[in-house]
């Protein structure tokens, strides 16, 4: 008998732990579903989804300022830069986004479900008026440089962007070996790409140091390629005076 109701309990226990278990993964399993927010900012990433509406506040009943699509007009990924996140009605995530559009300097939201992104890496600085590039990368300075900037009229705009597309030049010695297209707009708009300000390298590295360009960032052919190995897509570039 007392074998018996021994055995009748390690039955009971080993049920409850099967049920506990079948809870747990149920549990899991809802969980699932739900967008794995990040919040460590910047974070850069691609959007999940063939368009999103960009919002002026987190929640579908905003203002609408933009609408970006999975794939540009190039065909290359519409890279991401979150740079903060907050929770809408009912719970839903949201993450305020730099938007890669014209005027300079515009943030949107959009549903964090939209998108998938990670902590960036390395960040640019760019100081105009010294005319100088720093990279820093895991919180390491890891590059210092001289560059060219815009001309006076064509001034390369101020403010925090990001790299938004990386490509090596075909037959367009003036770009270099190595071009990062950034999300920041020159004064330019009928420039090709609608005025997409650059930071590439150059066939007249003897102008490195003067404001000569139409907005973009030059630099010298081994700065280029040490970028290409330093700065991902996403990296945030703060360009100051």
């Amino acid at each position: 008998m007392k074998r018996l109701a021994t055995l009748a309990f390690l039955v009971a226990a080993i049920a409850a732990i099967a049920a506990a278990a079948s809870a747990r993964a149920g549990s899991t399993a809802a969980r699932a579903g739900e967008p794995v927010v990040e919040s460590t900012f910047p974070a850069a990433g691609q959007l999940t989804v063939n368009s999103v509406v960009v919002r002026s506040q987190p929640t579908r009943a905003a203002r609408r300022i933009a609408v970006m699509h999975q794939f540009r007009s190039d065909y290359r990924p519409q890279e991401i830069l979150a740079v903060a996140s907050a929770t809408g009605p009912k719970g839903t995530p949201w993450y305020r986004i730099s938007v890669p559009m014209r005027p300079n300097g515009r943030y949107g939201w959009i549903p964090a479900a939209d998108v998938t992104v990670a902590p960036t890496v390395a960040q640019i600085v760019i100081d105009r008026g010294r005319r100088t590039i720093d990279v820093y990368r895991g919180g390491k300075h890891v590059l210092h440089a001289i560059v060219a900037v815009g001309a006076p009229g064509m001034e390369t705009p101020l403010g925090h962007f990001y790299v938004a597309a990386r490509y090596v030049p075909v037959n367009d010695p003036v770009l270099g070996v190595y071009a990062l297209e950034t999300s920041a707009y020159s004064k330019l708009s009928d420039w090709p790409g609608g005025g997409i300000v650059g930071i590439h390298g150059t066939d007249e590295p003897w102008l490195l140091g003067k404001a000569v360009s139409h907005g973009c960032v030059r630099v010298s052919n081994a700065t280029a390629s040490r970028l290409r190995r330093l700065a991902p897509l996403g990296t945030p570039i703060f360009i100051k005076a």
